[in-house]
């Protein structure tokens, strides 16, 4: 199972950490896992690359985990749009949890 974890603070998502296959089907052919990876490369590659922001990336393939961390002091433009990133995954992910449940959860922790 895929677990997502997004950390909070006062109401601010901070960042995420996704961990575990989600075991949908066979490694290579499992599209769920496909489609999690997927959708945290482009909020990785958005955050990162096309904001500049230089959010505080970890891949430990070993244990399938993949978080960020979004930095401090953000200005108002940068965390709005930060904020519907991670908004937006957050949703997609119970969405995916909605129709796979067995296979991916999501949490929130403060």
């Amino acid at each position: 199972m895929t677990s997502v974890t997004f950390h909070t603070e006062q109401g601010r998502i901070t960042g995420f950490d996704a961990e575990g296959h989600s075991g949908w089907d066979d490694a290579g052919k499992d599209l769920l896992c496909a489609s999690i990876g997927a959708a945290v490369t482009l909020v990785e590659a958005t955050v990162n690359d096309v904001l500049g922001l230089a959010a505080a990336v970890k891949v430990d393939e070993a244990r399938a985990l993949i978080s960020l961390r979004l930095p401090g002091g953000l200005d108002a433009a940068a965390e709005s749009t930060c904020q519907s990133l991670l908004t937006g995954l957050m949703l997609y992910f119970t969405m995916l949890h909605d129709e796979y449940p067995e296979n991916i959860e999501v949490l929130e922790a403060d």
